[in-house]
């Protein structure tokens, strides 16, 4: 392939709040290589908040989609054909030097496949990421992805080994570090200050001032919300936690809307816990990075706890990103509220883990990836 061939494009594809502060970075990269990589950004409408969408791209500094499937929610099975519908005629217009996916939501695989049926090579930003507990979805969408993609970027190391105990040649893989942080990374002086976001919702600032600082706290997985008993009781530890160090609640509408169909309002203690909506990226970083700890069981935010040194407690019992815990600031604690406990009094002695910020999350992948990307599509995908 000569450097004229580049005129096609890259086509790179986000789906859900995740791909976004991934793909910013790329973008960015692209356009400042030399030669800069031709790119089409393609949003398949998945996250289907759209204000909130419209908010992360403008936080993230992300192009507008050129290509809006406008896809919107519905069941696993529903939302993957549909992106799959939609995304066909795409690729027959535009006829992509590749296929640009990053992450493991439903629009990474439904894209995945297209491409790969149609003959046209996909590339897979955060490949080789494992929690081997196959009830997750996106546990399914990454081991699928990954078996079909032509050229693989990994945030770790171990990523790769787990590629190749599943068959994945090593000469497609590239170690490039973790865009994620690339996005932290340039993104912690626009964050927004935690006083302003809490005044913003009409949450008296004077709530975080307290000896021991504040907690964030996200909680939205299925298997921590949708069954009343399990809901129940992390709200309850949650509330003996706030009881010691106030909390900021951003509650996904999943789990707000449990706890008004379960009931549990009055497990809540508003006078502790500031409860408010989601959020954007800036706001959250800069809740974050003014945090004593976070409680979460969200995949990014284990990334993110780690780049900023705030010690996280994992609600979840198996996590994709093990680095996290082994080299980072990250432990988990399940919905053992025992566990929770215990690691909670642990922090607020002084005895939370600090860690270290693993190799290569250093705020420059997408630039790696960018330069790996340009001289594989130069020399000819195999």
């Amino acid at each position: 392939m000569t450097t004229a061939s580049l005129v096609r494009p890259v086509m790179c594809v986000v789906g859900a709040r995740p791909n976004f502060m991934k793909m910013a970075p790329i973008l960015r990269a692209f356009a400042e290589h030399v030669p800069a990589i031709p790119a089409l950004l393609v949003h398949t409408g998945q996250h289907y908040d759209a204000s909130m969408s419209d908010k992360l791209f403008a936080d993230l500094r992300l192009p507008s989609p050129d290509i809006n499937l406008e896809v919107g929610s519905g069941s696993h099975a529903v939302q993957t054909a549909e992106v799959m519908k939609r995304f066909e005629p795409t690729l027959d217009e535009h006829k992509p030097a590749c296929v640009l996916v990053v992450g493991d939501v439903n629009s990474t695989l439904a894209c995945t496949l297209v491409a790969v049926k149609k003959g046209i090579p996909v590339v897979h930003v955060e490949a080789g990421l494992r929690s081997y507990d196959r009830k997750m979805p996106e546990e399914i969408n990454r081991v699928l992805t990954d078996q079909v993609a032509d050229r693989l970027y990994t945030t770790e190391r171990s990523a790769e080994a787990n590629l190749v105990r599943e068959g994945v040649d090593a000469a497609r893989v590239c170690f490039a570090g973790n865009v994620m942080i690339d996005s932290l990374l340039s993104n912690r002086e626009h964050a927004r200050p935690a006083s302003a976001t809490l005044r913003e919702h009409g949450v008296d600032p004077a709530l975080l001032d307290h000896p021991r600082g504040y907690g964030v706290v996200t909680l939205h997985r299925p298997s921590n919300v949708d069954q009343a008993d399990t809901l129940a009781a992390l709200l309850g530890v949650l509330a003996d936690v706030a009881s010691e160090l106030p909390l900021v609640f951003a509650l996904h509408p999943r789990t707000r809307a449990n706890i008004d169909r379960f009931g549990l309002q009055g497990l809540l203690k508003p006078e502790r816990m500031a409860m408010l909506p989601p959020q954007g990226y800036l706001e959250m970083v800069g809740l974050m990075q003014g945090a004593t700890l976070v409680l979460t069981d969200s995949g990014g935010l284990q990334e993110e706890t780690t780049a900023l040194g705030v010690p996280c407690l994992t609600m979840r019992e198996s996590t994709e990103r093990p680095i996290t815990v082994d080299e980072g600031t990250n432990t988990m604690v399940g919905a053992d509220v025992q566990a929770i406990r215990a690691g909670v009094a642990a922090i607020l002695a002084g005895h939370g883990k600090r860690g270290r910020v693993p190799e290569l999350w250093d705020g420059h992948a997408a630039e790696r990836i960018a330069a790996d990307l340009y001289r594989w599509l130069q020399a000819g995908p195999k």
